[in-house]
């Protein structure tokens, strides 16, 4: 599967749209992290717990999306965006958003 930002696939024609697609993850940090976080907050720092949490949510959110893409029959994913919001105090929720295409390489 192909992820791209923009809003066509580098060397391939798009063949058919076949609609927005989406991931998401919800995650909540855990009490050792924050008693971590919080000297670093005092010291100044990188969290490196809450990187690695957010980066593992967001492979999540784009595992997610890229299943429902294979579901509609899609090769690749243009426009793609991630978003990231706070749901309660202490858990965030990572969104991938983009639209599923058909391509084929340019020439065929």
């Amino acid at each position: 599967m192909i992820f791209t930002n923009i809003e066509s696939v580098p060397g391939r024609k798009i063949t058919a749209q076949l609609g927005i697609v989406s991931g998401s993850t919800v995650r909540a940090k855990n009490v050792v992290q924050d008693f971590g976080a919080s000297f670093k907050n005092f010291f100044g720092g990188e969290l490196r717990a809450y990187t690695k949490l957010l980066e593992e949510s967001r492979n999540e959110a784009l595992k997610r999306m890229e299943a429902q893409a294979y579901k509609l029959g899609a090769d690749a994913v243009i426009n793609v965006r991630l978003a990231t919001s706070s749901i309660t105090a202490g858990a965030a929720e990572v969104y991938a958003y983009g639209t599923a295409v058909k391509t084929q390489p340019i020439g065929e």
